[in-house]
């Protein structure tokens, strides 16, 4: 009887939350999907047409390149930082630990926006430069692959901080000590005890970062030029100016299957994480 009631005040507390997802996210998903294989019947020729022209072929081989430098970069820095805050006291690391989300606070087009006053030819970075070397260490980073890169970094590094910080919390400080009273120094212990142990972390980050630069918008569309052209702003180029609905549907339904194929490796590497805690316990 208990269990039955706790069913229904679980429908009830989730039906609003069921609502508003139906209506807003799987509905309009719905209507994608089917507008990206229907026109007047069913067909696949807006898939077979984006897999012909090198238009797709060139910006999704783009997308999944700088969506892959952009990760490499968040994972290394990622890890830096998880590393130096895991060592951290309780309160220092509560502290930087806000520190970290701190720009998740800020919309990403707020980001973007003040990216191209620090980034531009006139900004901070380059008058710093020219104070320091003179005229000619001008550095270009607006509209070009570089200040894309910065953008996605600046916006994707917390998501990659905290899955290995994560992993890093959950390794016992014993093994460390164990390996250096067995003779390990710093570098060794790394590379053998708290390297492979924050495995499952690490590749969690670069999951989740790697799903999210898949699809940004924002960034290259302020910070890039015409070579950073990425999936979701060819999205935005078939329905604004080419005027080509089922075409930019088919291209949406092909960047949901790869992030779907991305969050399932996601889950498999978190559920493989959590079995060997559960062994232990």
């Amino acid at each position: 009887m208990t269990n039955s009631l706790d069913r229904r005040y679980a429908i009830v507390l989730l039906l609003p939350a069921g609502l508003l997802l139906g209506i807003f996210f799987f509905y309009p998903l719905a209507v994608v999907a089917w507008t990206s294989v229907y026109h007047e019947g069913l067909t696949l020729d807006a898939y077979k047409g984006l897999f012909r022209t090198a238009l797709f072929s060139n910006v999704f081989a783009t997308t999944a390149w700088i969506a892959f430098v952009a990760t490499s970069i968040c994972v290394v820095i990622g890890y830096c930082l998880a590393a130096w805050i895991a060592r951290m006291s309780g309160r220092t690391r509560v502290v930087l630990i806000t520190c970290v989300m701190l720009p998740l606070w800020t919309s990403v087009l707020v980001k973007s926006f003040a990216l191209t006053v620090v980034l531009g030819d006139s900004g901070i970075v380059n008058q710093c430069l020219v104070l320091l070397f003179g005229d000619g260490a001008r550095v270009s980073m607006m509209f070009n692959r570089a200040g894309v890169l910065i953008g996605m970094v600046n916006y994707l590094l917390p998501f990659a901080v905290f899955p290995i910080l994560a992993s890093l919390l959950g390794i016992d400080p014993v093994l460390r000590r164990v390996a250096e009273l067995m003779g390990a120094g710093p570098l060794r212990t790394f590379l053998q005890v708290t390297l492979p142990l924050s495995l499952p972390g690490v590749f969690a980050s670069a999951l989740m970062t790697m799903t999210l630069a898949m699809g940004m918008f924002v960034t290259p569309a302020l910070l890039g030029g015409r070579k950073d052209l990425m999936t979701a702003n060819l999205i935005e180029l078939y329905t604004r100016q080419i005027l080509d609905w089922q075409g930019a549907s088919a291209i949406a339904m092909v960047l949901l299957v790869v992030s779907m194929v991305l969050i399932l490796f996601l889950l498999r590497v978190q559920k493989d994480e959590a079995q060997p805690r559960e062994s232990v316990r």
